[in-house]
């Protein structure tokens, strides 16, 4: 393997010869002003120091520039073209054998648990996604946020915390971007800086590079849980109790069309997965995502993702001409990743055509809000129709509206399962089946709730359940879960 390196080098990009380390990490600008408070206004209490960043932060920046010193060494001594020959485990071995070689000719002296550290540092820049792949390995995290070069955040159990990870430079955080998406076929430059994308595992990632990006890349992943999460787990998590779970399960299994609403990391993906559990296997489930991530585990499932364009700017293929192709493929249930535009209108004819029990989620932080950015993605989708006509619309497609929240503390609650009753006058009339009321907080901030039903002897989908004969167990959870409102 040693000799001239292959001209076609992908992806990798030798360091250049003199490291410069980043500046020190210190105070952002806006942390170091202060705002004197009004005579009027008690002064607020000083915010909480962010937390230690982990165990990486140890690494200084004399290990960074030996780093440096042996990649370059190692992309000028290892042929590419024939690395990519072999599978991960050998190419892993040969990497490792170079770089011992080239430690000891440049006679680097380091510790045995610091050269391990290197070399698979080292393995993981030139096979893998290089500092991120700590992360991506670790099940606990939620999402990594990549802020540039140097910054690098992690959500773990509901909290956003900084880690003491870095890249080599900018240009290392772009080369591996764009290893990412040219997985599934997309680039990301500056002449198409924006982009979404998808790991191997699924993983959600998004990618926005300068011009737009001042600061150098930005890099979302939304991590992909090895473990599928279901209903069972939401109750022990506490964000549904056992009778919230089986109401939700009746309404997956007798066919009603749900919208699930939330906002940003609220958990509409992971609810929406949980739902489709309870769909038959016998059932053709046709889903529409811009990025693949719903996990099905049904054997009759056709699985579709939208297009960006090219470079020429031809080719797209949007999130309406999925659904709208839906119809021609013989559907029983269409399944909407994420519906942010003018697919609504598709999804809510699709729902009302005889595709009973398809699902999607939007963001929204009501039930209420959520109708009204259904009608308002109608609307600017170009579709001249009076606003009555949208409402009976949205009236006649919706049967539930699922509610979710990440609430100040992290933690992750189904706040509301509502029902969509009908039209009175030009309002949409709505009646919560099941919510989540907030009593206060515990002395460590957590805070404390209570799911109940509101009492309703019976919900508009009684004679769905009784037909797919659910009824008797939507009466027990119903009753079990009746209590009256904290005071």
């Amino acid at each position: 393997m040693f000799g001239k390196r292959s001209g076609n080098d992908g992806d990798v990009r030798a360091p250049k010869p003199a490291f410069q380390a980043p500046e020190p990490a210190g105070a952002p600008p806006m942390a170091r002003e202060s705002v004197a408070p009004t005579i009027s206004s008690p002064p607020l209490a000083p915010a909480k120091p962010p937390p230690a960043p982990t165990v990486e932060a140890r690494r200084s920046d004399n290990y960074y520039q030996v780093k440096a010193t042996i990649f370059g060494a190692l992309i000028e001594a290892i042929d590419l073209a024939q690395l990519a020959k072999l599978d991960s485990e050998s190419a892993r071995e040969e990497i490792r054998d170079i770089v011992n070689e080239i430690i000891a000719i440049k006679n680097i002296v380091m510790s045995i648990a610091e050269q391990e550290e290197l070399l698979d540092d080292i393995c993981n820049d030139v096979l893998g996604y290089g500092p991120l792949e700590p992360l991506l390995s670790r099940d606990d995290i939620a999402d990594i946020m990549v802020n540039g070069a140097g910054t690098v955040f992690i959500e773990v159990a509901g909290k956003i915390q900084r880690t003491g990870i870095r890249f080599r430079d900018n240009q290392q955080l772009l080369n591996i971007c764009q290893r990412i998406v040219s997985q599934v076929g997309r680039r990301v430059d500056e002449s198409s800086p924006i982009c979404d994308a998808r790991l191997a595992d699924g993983s959600r990632v998004n990618a926005i590079v300068p011009p737009l990006a001042i600061d150098g890349p930005a890099l979302t992943i939304r991590k992909f849980k090895k473990d599928k999460l279901t209903l069972d787990q939401l109750v022990k998590f506490g964000a549904i109790t056992p009778e919230g779970a089986s109401i939700l399960q009746i309404i997956g299994r007798v066919r009603c069309n749900v919208i699930i609403s939330g906002g940003t990391g609220s958990g509409k993906t992971t609810l929406l997965n949980c739902l489709t559990n309870y769909i038959e296997h016998d059932e053709r489930i046709i889903t529409c995502e811009d990025a693949a991530e719903l996990q099905l585990q049904q054997p009759h499932v056709v699985r579709l993702e939208t297009r960006p364009p090219n470079i020429e700017g031809e080719g797209q293929v949007t999130m309406r001409e999925l659904v709208r192709n839906c119809l021609r493929m013989r559907p029983e249930r269409i399944i909407v990743g994420e519906v942010r535009g003018p697919e609504a209108f598709d999804l809510l004819q699709a729902m009302n055509t005889g595709h009973d029990g398809s699902m999607g989620t939007l963001h929204a932080n009501n039930p209420r809000e959520a109708l009204s950015r259904c009608e308002s993605m109608i609307t600017m989708g170009g579709f001249s129709l009076p606003s009555r006509t949208i409402r009976e619309m949205i009236c006649a497609s919706v049967d539930i509206i699922v509610q979710a929240a990440r609430l100040r503390d992290g933690s992750r609650r189904i706040t509301h399962i509502t029902e969509v009753m009908g039209m009175e006058g030009d309002t949409i009339i709505t009646q919560d089946v099941f919510l989540y009321d907030v009593v206060g907080e515990d002395a460590n901030g957590k805070i404390i709730g209570k799911h109940r039903s509101t009492g309703i002897g019976r919900p508009r989908f009684w004679e769905r359940a009784r037909y797919y004969n659910e009824e008797k167990r939507l009466a027990a959870a119903l009753d079990a879960s009746d209590a009256p409102a904290p005071v």
